[in-house]
């Protein structure tokens, strides 16, 4: 009886199905494999720029201390980050020297990019379990309101020329009243103010518009700095140094005119821009200003932020503690 071949067709159907399911697994791994820490991170940065609007400099921070993070938990797939490995991010980050509050940072930047994961149904950890550690509580200087009456009328004594005393004076008034920081004003141009109203625009943290209001005082000087400029120079501030002459001043020329004033007047303080930003806040707060309306005032997105201005000296408390009486 002859012997016939055995038909290896069904092997060859074996080997093929075969072959197909293990280009499935191949394939699963790949797509596993690309969810890692640094490819996640370029479509979080896509998200924070297209969908948030964020501003490029949150942009910065939040890939910066990701980026950090990833280089101490290593590149690995998001699912196979556990809570350990947080902790081992913090420890390492503390022996960076770095402080609670900028550890605390990295938590954020992380728990918003494990956010924006759990949002497009990526396996990832739970980003409620990435706690933030306690911090002690912020301690703000400030000065009394009569120290910064005498330091705002400090250009008009110390002051070289007259249009100088204005410009000074009206950089001092600007900072403390309005509660610009130093980058909105140096940015300010003249013709985006109308002397006419106490209030105007401007951009704020990436295309938000915020209103800004002067005190008379502010604004009569302003008037005077103003007419006395013989110039056509778009910036409202100018430098009126040799080596900038009608220049717009620069932040650290802004920081050390502060500083100047404060030294000339002898004062002791640490006094900076943001200090006269926090001066007036604790101010307003003291004459029982409503903490939302400063709030608003001072674009804090959080409450929060704005609490550290409610710290009064003793004496406020006397006076407060007396009304019972």
């Amino acid at each position: 009886m002859p012997r016939y071949k055995k038909s290896n067709r069904w092997n060859n159907n074996k080997e093929v199905l075969q072959d197909n399911t293990s280009f499935s697994k191949w394939e699963k791994n790949t797509v596993r494999e690309e969810n890692t820490m640094s490819k996640m991170l370029e479509y979080f940065r896509d998200y924070l720029t297209l969908t948030k609007n964020s501003s490029p400099k949150t942009v910065e921070n939040y890939t910066h201390r990701i980026e950090q993070s990833i280089s101490i938990i290593g590149d690995i797939p998001v699912n196979q980050v556990k809570p350990f490995d947080i902790l081992e991010l913090r420890k390492k980050l503390k022996e960076k020297w770095l402080s609670l509050k900028t550890i605390n940072y990295h938590i954020i930047a992380l728990r918003s990019f494990f956010k924006f994961l759990v949002r497009n149904d990526i396996d990832c950890i739970n980003p409620e379990k990435l706690e933030l550690s306690k911090t002690p509580q912020r301690q703000v200087d400030f000065l009394l309101e009569d120290e910064v009456e005498v330091l705002l009328n400090a250009p008009m004594r110390y002051a070289k020329t007259e249009l100088q005393k204005v410009r000074d004076s009206v950089i001092l008034h600007i900072l403390y009243g309005s509660w610009l920081r130093v980058s909105e004003l140096i940015s300010l141009n003249r013709y985006e103010i109308n002397t006419d109203e106490k209030q105007f625009s401007i951009m704020w943290k990436w295309s938000k518009v915020r209103a800004v209001f002067f005190r008379e005082e502010a604004l009569t000087l302003l008037r005077k700095y103003l007419s006395m400029r013989d110039d056509d120079y778009k910036p409202l501030i100018i430098s009126l140094a040799k080596n900038s002459y009608w220049k717009r001043m620069s932040r650290n020329s802004i920081e050390q005119l502060v500083k100047k004033y404060a030294f000339m007047i002898g004062l002791e303080k640490r006094v900076t821009p943001h200090i006269l930003r926090h001066s007036f806040a604790t101010t307003l707060l003291k004459k029982w200003a409503d903490i939302r309306s400063v709030q608003t005032l001072l674009w804090h997105s959080s409450i929060t932020t704005t609490q550290i201005y409610t710290h009064v000296d003793d004496q406020f408390l006397k006076n407060v503690h007396e009304l019972l009486d």
